[in-house]
């Protein structure tokens, strides 16, 4: 088999970005806004043969703890249902018993499920992992131009988890967050702050937990 060794990521967050780059691999960042990333991706996709969906992720699977990591060449949205080819799957599950990692569909998300009873609710109907907002792009985007994607995700919140208002607050187009306003709001709302914290620290353990298998990913797609 050949390698993937022309390689995007995608991904919604600078620190995504970071840690991907950090590894070697071209990113591009979407910052949470479907439209823009669905351009970017289109517009650079015709130039590589692989795209990864690269970050963190709401966990969906009750028992998955902030950390985990999560290995995907399947992907579900509503109404459609994506699987890579059956030779890169078997690369997949190696890959993923190399790393330690779990492997099964990913939930490609049109918004963010903020609440714990709209994970308990997406769990329940498509037993997916988790979720994010770039995986559907990604997956959409290459099969309709005939090349292989992948998912590299961890575990930020968990499904036990509600997200607290402030978080919610739309990135900057860089995918950074717009720091002052997000201050602003737990300022204003307060009780957010314990949500805030424990948010913070579950994020954390996920960006720490993707860098590890970041790297591992170069091997799988022949890019190291």
């Amino acid at each position: 088999m050949q390698p993937l060794a022309t390689v995007l990521c995608i991904s919604g967050l600078a620190v995504e970005a970071k840690v991907a780059r950090a590894a070697g691999f071209s990113v591009l960042v979407g910052a949470g806004d479907r439209d823009r990333t669905a351009t970017l991706v289109l517009k650079a996709a015709a130039q590589t043969n692989c795209l990864v969906s690269f970050g963190i992720a709401g966990g969906l699977e009750p028992e998955l703890e902030a950390g985990t990591v999560i290995v995907s060449g399947e992907v579900i949205s509503e109404g459609c249902h994506w699987v890579v080819e059956s030779q890169y799957m078997r690369r997949l599950s190696d890959f993923a018993h190399s790393i330690g990692a779990i492997r099964g569909p990913v939930l490609g998300a049109t918004s963010i499920l903020a609440t714990r009873t709209e994970k308990k609710h997406a769990w329940a109907t498509t037993r997916a992992l988790a979720v994010d907002l770039e995986s559907e792009i990604v997956a959409r985007t290459a099969t309709a131009l005939g090349i292989p994607f992948f998912v590299l995700r961890t575990i930020a919140d968990t499904a036990r988890r509600d997200l607290p208002p402030a978080s919610l607050i739309p990135l900057g187009p860089d995918g950074q967050p717009h720091v002052l306003r997000v201050l602003a709001d737990v300022l204003r709302r307060p009780f957010q702050i314990a949500g805030m914290i424990g948010l913070a620290q579950e994020t954390r353990t996920a960006l720490s937990a993707l860098v590890g298998p970041a790297r591992a990913l170069r091997g799988l797609l022949g890019t190291a």
